[in-house]
């Protein structure tokens, strides 16, 4: 993959971890018991925090030391 696509991606993805944080802190503030939901944005938001790991490691050469 080409470095700007990497990065664009990146960007996508953390705009979209940002707004499910403001979704989960939404719910905790609203008092909503709807831990499915819940349970649900946590684990959207782990996979992009995973995602967004192995992109940012893209975009760091390798350097042998």
């Amino acid at each position: 993959m080409d470095e700007a696509v990497i990065a664009a991606r990146l960007e996508q993805l953390r705009i979209e971890h940002r707004d499910l944080d403001a979704a989960i802190l939404a719910l905790v503030e609203s008092g909503s018991t709807d831990q499915l939901q819940m349970a649900r944005l946590k684990k959207r938001k782990l996979r992009l925090r995973d995602e967004i790991v192995l992109l940012g490691d893209q975009l760091i050469p390798d350097i042998i030391a």
